[in-house]
């Protein structure tokens, strides 16, 4: 029992010193097994090594060393290299360097892109969509960071930028080129953000680029072919398919705001849908009016689907929604190719040939969800057109229908 009260106090006291001779003691002192054994949980948390520095564990299972320092009364977090590239001796010896910086008022971050960019895609675009993530994965990993991504977030200038989008330009990939540069964008936003940077090098290159062509989805647009459309989406195989494919038709909303449609959203008695600012691109509650056909379509499905909370959900069972790809494959197997039509293309088909019946043109954007820039305008436009707009849906509908 006597050795035992020795080793507690002698591991008190050694704490008790590291405290006075070392630094500002947050926790006990990490170890290496400690900091290998971290397990990922569902939120990111810290585990204290002491006088500042702590190990990020974040939710994909990723490990990243931070060092915590206050400036003018404020918390600043610098992160010093991911685990194990970065070991812990080598990150203590990082912080003692830093803080010993910090003291003589000349600190640099001495931070990589490649961290910064790692740090902003786990923090700030967590919540985007698995599809988007991949893309923007992608590009990280194949064009920015291996050209871009050792150096210091502080050495990067406009030039080294333009060059790398020169270079992709020169592939003829200039969508692409603009992309990089936007993503590029984001990131020195979130370095300055987060004191890692004072300048963001992109915005240098305002007009740099070639311009991008706009994108044109492909669409049917001729009458004789609209109908052969509707009639084989009439005969498609697979039920949920079928209305998910007609729906998309009568309402030509966004392919994503299709696939995300709930049935908490569907107002059977004022015969509308009702979606939340979350789900539009221009982040604003956006109403659709339901014809006649539409609602019977509703009807039917809630029937199939009305038990769960998509209109349309995943056929794998697992309480997701349908698959980004399910329209687009359900248009190539009756034989449409990407050139012929897309998911989105039902929004140019609805839009070109209401233009062409000489429908009201501030109707037709309002039911798009072409979002006026004016709140204001935009609020009262809605308000003042539902109307005009619920007649024009009918229209539509019946138009279909022929």
């Amino acid at each position: 029992m006597g050795k035992l009260k020795d080793t507690v106090y002698y591991a008190v006291y050694a704490a008790y010193l590291y405290t006075v001779f070392i630094g500002e003691a947050e926790s006990v002192a990490l170890t290496e097994l400690m900091v290998r054994q971290a397990k990922p949980e569902e939120k990111t948390y810290l585990l204290s090594d002491g006088c500042g520095l702590s190990l990020e564990v974040r939710p994909n299972g990723s490990r990243f060393w931070v060092i915590r320092y206050w400036v003018g009364g404020k918390e600043r977090r610098k992160s010093i290299g991911r685990y194990p590239d970065v070991g812990l001796k080598a990150a203590r010896d990082a912080n003692h360097e830093f803080k010993a910086a910090l003291k003589t008022g000349k600190p640099t971050t001495g931070e990589t892109l490649s961290t910064v960019a790692e740090e902003w895609m786990s923090k700030r675009m967590s919540t985007k969509a698995a599809s988007y993530l991949r893309i923007l994965r992608l590009r990280l990993d194949r064009i920015l960071l291996p050209e871009l991504g050792h150096m210091r977030v502080d050495e990067i200038t406009s030039g080294h930028i333009l060059q790398l989008c020169r270079r992709i330009e020169e592939r003829g990939t200039i969508e692409t080129a603009n992309r990089v540069k936007m993503m590029a964008g984001q990131i020195f936003n979130y370095a300055i953000a987060t004191g890692r940077a004072e300048v963001n090098p992109t915005a240098a290159l305002h007009g740099a680029l070639a311009a991008r062509e706009a994108r044109h989805y492909a669409s049917i647009t001729e009458p004789d072919k609209v109908g052969l459309l509707m009639r084989q989406i009439e005969a498609y195989p697979y039920e949920v398919m079928r209305y998910a494919l007609k729906f998309s038709a009568l309402t030509f909303c966004r392919p994503g705001e299709i696939r995300h449609a709930e049935w908490k959203e569907i107002d059977f008695e004022k015969a509308e849908w009702r979606l939340p600012g979350e789900k539009m691109k221009m982040k604003r509650p956006h109403a659709v009016p339901l014809a006649r056909q539409t609602i019977e379509l509703l009807d039917a499905l809630k029937g199939i689907t009305g038990n769960q909370n998509w209109l349309f959900p995943s056929s794998r069972r697992d309480g997701r929604c349908m698959s980004d790809n399910g329209i687009r494959t359900a248009l190539r197997s009756m034989g449409y190719t990407n050139d012929d039509m897309t998911a989105h293309g039902f929004r140019a088909m609805a839009s070109t040939i209401l233009y062409e019946h000489e429908w009201p043109g501030d109707v037709i954007e309002i039911q798009l969800a072409h979002q006026e820039s004016n709140k204001v305008k935009a609020a009262y436009n809605h308000a003042q057109h539902m109307e005009k707009r619920r007649e024009m849906m009918q229209w539509w509908a019946d138009y279909l229908s022929k």
